[in-house]
Order: structure tokens, then C-alpha cells, then sequence
């Protein structure tokens, strides 16, 4: 069943028709004393705005301009604190823009004037159309109907019901005078990502950690000298079908600002992130900010050969030949380790010197949200210069989803410099080892590991035997 919107009439509210035809009071973003805005980083957020208007007394229209063009209406909450009566009896929101196409729309069976450029008399022409449609658009120009005619259209003026810029029209019923309202209400287009930058130093042992904050702001208007917030965290919100609006969110430009690292804070169960001074962010517009910093941040870096866990079923022989070995960047997000902010989702991308000193990248991961005191891992890209070979050089069926096989593995390292490489095997099932040539570790009741050291310009054999039942 469609809803069909309700709107109150005169008679509805108990309202004198004379106190409609009243010239309404308009508050726009000059007159704003302070402005906040909380972004989250599903596409949404939270505008909060204080403006001081004057009201007549009883019952009076207000239009509050320049708010949000993707605002959601529904969601607005208006106070105004101090005594006295103040009562918010019907709220409109207008959002039907003008602009050339809407102002087209309007016209149609009205009469316009088409003005045309004469050469030879060096000066425009003017002639009466009707608009019979705005596609070409469609005219009536005398006893002719046509389009596509040169020429630049002039309308007599701007329709009532076409505004300049998205408006919230309330009718209030207040004591009068000047009042401090407060307004808040959420809006889509506004989102925010963290970037992070990490520097490693020349044994890979420690890196310098910057976070940058993104924000792009889409949602139709500006917002001069306001307070920024951010959210982290997964925030429950019901979908709904997007209404439809005559904005177009286009990126124009970056605005970088070495600014104070951000403060945080619990909330909830996320995390909010406070800029510690004002910042201005306009409309279609992209801004960044430092979120946080970090020097002398203690790394780890692993080299990881991944297993399968089919490689256990059958009989198989040679699995893999030239091996890529994973790169992993390891680091603990805590105090001690010279961090410690929850951090938000985000790419973190690696910079290191050549031997000119030229930072140059090697490589990038996205990271989830990360707790404090949680390990931070980053995926680099695959080795170079170490390999390995896995080979099935026994296998024994012991029944239907029983089996004994027997491995090896060749590990190559062809840099001047020893490596550990960590040999993860997910065997799954119940298993158990039954000879090894090296120590190995229990994971998880699936898998096992070999941490293993590689010479310089060398190489290591493991070889194990395995008992596995996978059903």
C-alpha cells in the first residue's frame, strides 16, 4: 500500500488564514553561532547547529535555509532552550531546486521570450514562445511549432515554488521575540576513510606511522568554522529507498591541513575521533586531516609459506614448484609501542629509503578496526629472492578418508642475508605427526607450524610425516 504525504491546512491546525498569508521570518547560514558536524563512515551524518532568529509573536513561519540537500527530514530535531511557550506545529522541507532544467519544467504552457543574435542589425531579437515541452524544448512561436530554436530563453520570473537552495519551512508557535534554536538532523552524502602512511627503516625493525582522515562532503551544502567529529564503528542503520535529489556530488579539490592530532574517545560501542580546533568544510569538497602519529614504532617482519588443505586427501605428488613466499609488516597497536589509539578501517600504505635515500613504496593492505592493544597485520606482496617446492614423497591410504603421507620441503634463500620463514600447514581433520625433521607448533586444531631459518645464498629441507582422518 503507498503512503500519501499529509499535509495540515489551515483549518487542520485552527489557524486564522490570515495568519498564513503572513510574510515569513528566514534564517540562513550567516546567521549560524556555532555549527558541528559528526560524520560516520557509512555515507551519513550528523549536523548540529545553533542560530539565534526573531520570531513574532503566536504563530509564525520560519524558513531555515542553507541545511543539508541530501537531508533526511524526518530526522530533524529542533529546540529552543530558555523559557517561555515554543511549539513546532508543521515542518515542510522544499528541495525542488531551482535550475535551468526545473525552471524549463515550470514553464511548460507558459509564454516566454526567445531572444536570437542578427548579424545584421548587431543586436538580439526578441520573440514570444509558448513552452509546449521542456525536451529541446518544444515552442510555439506564432502560428509555428517547433524546437531546437537558437536563441537564449528570458522568463518573467521565478516560480513560487522553486527555491534557490534546499529550505526547512516550519510553523511555530512561540512568545515571540529572540530565540536560540538548536538543530540537528542527520544527512546522507557526507563519509570519511582513514589512510595511513608508514615509513620502515633500513633493518625493517621499526617505521613512523601517520594517520590521515579523508572527508568528503557531498551533502549539498558548506559548513564554515564547525566543530569535526568522526565515528568508527559498524553503526546499525535500516535501509530505505534513496530519495531522489537534483544534487550531483562532484570532487573539486583537496584541502591538506597540518593540523593538531585528533582526540579520542569511547562511545558506545565505537570510537569517536575529535579535530581539536574548528575546520571548515565546504561543499564538493575533499578534506584531510592528521589523525594521529607515531615515531619508533616497533615492526616484526615475517615471511610466510601458506599450505592447502586438499593437499592431505590424495595421492599427489609435486604441489607446488617456485613457491611465492608471503611478506607480512607485524606491529602492536599499543602504548608501549608507542601508539595505543583505536585505530579506524583503513589502507595503510609502506614507504622505505633506497640506498639514495628516496623513499620508494613496497607495498599496501587494508586493516580492519583495530582495538588497542591488538597486532596489527600487513600484507607486503610475495618474495623475491626465497622459494620453496613442496613435494608428497609417501602416501598410504589407511581407509576411506584415512591417510599417511610423507612430505618435503625445499626452502631457497637467495639474498645475502639469512630469513625465518614460518611454514603454515592446515591439515584439518584429526592428525597427528608422526616423525619431523624440524620442531613444529599447534596452531589451532587445524593447522601447525615450522618457524625455520634459511641461510644467506642457502637453503633448508623440512620433511615431516603425517597421519590425518578427515571424516
Amino acid at each position: 500500500m503507498s503512503c500519501t504525504p499529509i499535509r495540515l491546512t489551515a483549518l487542520a491546525l485552527g489557524l486564522p488564514v490570515g495568519l498564513l498569508a503572513q510574510e515569513p521570518r528566514r534564517s540562513t547560514a550567516e546567521q549560524r553561532e556555532a555549527v558541528s558536524i559528526t560524520v560516520y563512515n557509512q555515507n551519513f551524518g550528523l549536523v548540529r547547529e545553533v542560530r539565534t532568529v526573531d520570531l513574532a509573536r503566536g504563530r509564525t513561519p520560519l524558513e531555515f535555509q542553507d541545511v543539508a540537500g541530501q537531508i533526511e527530514p524526518y530526522t530533524v530535531i529542533i529546540r529552543a532552550p530558555g523559557t517561555g511557550s515554543f511549539r513546532v506545529l508543521e515542518q515542510n522541507y522544499q528541495y525542488d531546486l531551482l535550475n535551468p532544467e526545473q525552471l524549463l519544467n515550470k514553464y511548460v504552457g507558459r509564454r516566454v521570450k526567445v531572444y536570437r543574435w542578427n548579424s545584421v542589425t548587431g543586436r538580439d531579437e526578441p520573440f514570444d514562445a509558448e513552452v509546449l515541452s521542456a525536451q529541446g524544448p518544444v515552442l510555439r512561436i506564432g502560428s509555428e511549432i517547433t524546437y531546437g530554436f537558437p536563441g537564449r530563453l528570458s522568463f518573467p520570473e521565478i516560480p513560487e515554488n522553486l527555491i534557490s537552495r534546499p529550505t526547512l519551512t516550519w510553523l511555530l508557535e512561540s512568545d515571540g521575540g529572540r530565540r536560540r534554536l538548536e538543530v540537528s538532523y542527520l544527512t546522507k552524502g557526507m563519509n570519511w576513510r582513514a589512510d595511513y602512511v608508514m615509513v620502515v627503516n633500513a633493518a625493517d625493525t621499526q617505521g613512523d606511522l601517520t594517520g590521515w582522515v579523508t572527508l568528503d562532503n557531498q551533502s549539498g551544502t558548506g559548513y564554515r568554522n564547525a566543530q569535526l567529529k568522526l565515528v568508527a564503528g559498524d553503526v546499525q542503520r535500516i535501509r530505505e529507498e534513496d530519495r531522489p535529489v537534483n544534487l550531483e556530488g562532484i570532487v573539486v579539490g583537496v584541502s591538506g591541513a597540518a593540523a593538531p592530532l585528533m582526540t579520542e574517545e569511547g562511545l558506545f560501542e565505537y570510537h569517536l575521533y575529535t579535530l581539536e580546533r574548528p575546520t571548515t568544510v565546504l561543499n564538493n569538497e575533499q578534506k584531510q586531516v592528521t589523525m594521529l602519529e607515531g615515531s619508533g614504532i616497533g615492526l616484526k617482519k615475517r615471511l610466510i609459506l601458506p599450505g592447502q588443505l586438499w593437499w592431505y586427501r590424495s595421492q599427489t605428488g609435486e604441489v607446488a614448484s617456485n613457491q611465492k613466499v608471503g611478506v607480512f609488516m607485524e606491529f602492536a597497536n599499543s602504548e608501549a609501542n608507542k601508539l595505543g589509539m583505536p585505530l579506524p578501517k583503513g589502507i595503510v600504505r609502506v614507504y622505505k629509503a633506497d640506498q639514495s635515500g628516496a623513499q620508494q613504496f613496497i607495498g599496501e593492505d587494508q586493516i580492519d578496526h583495530t582495538p588497542r592493544d591488538e597486532m596489527v597485520r600487513i600484507k607486503m606482496g610475495e618474495a623475491f629472492d626465497v622459494l620453496a617446492d613442496r613435494r608428497q614423497m609417501v602416501w598410504r591410504a589407511l581407509g576411506g578418508c584415512q591417510s599417511e603421507s610423507g612430505w618435503e620441503i625445499d626452502l631457497r634463500n637467495h639474498k645475502d642475508t639469512a630469513d625465518e620463514v614460518d611454514v603454515m600447514e592446515p591439515v584439518g581433520g584429526d592428525w597427528t605427526i608422526e616423525e619431523s625433521s624440524h620442531g613444529w607448533e599447534r596452531m589451532d586444531a587445524a593447522t601447525f607450524r615450522f618457524r625455520v631459518s634459511v641461510p644467506a645464498r642457502g637453503a633448508t629441507k623440512i620433511t615431516y610425516r603425517v597421519r590425518v582422518r578427515w571424516c
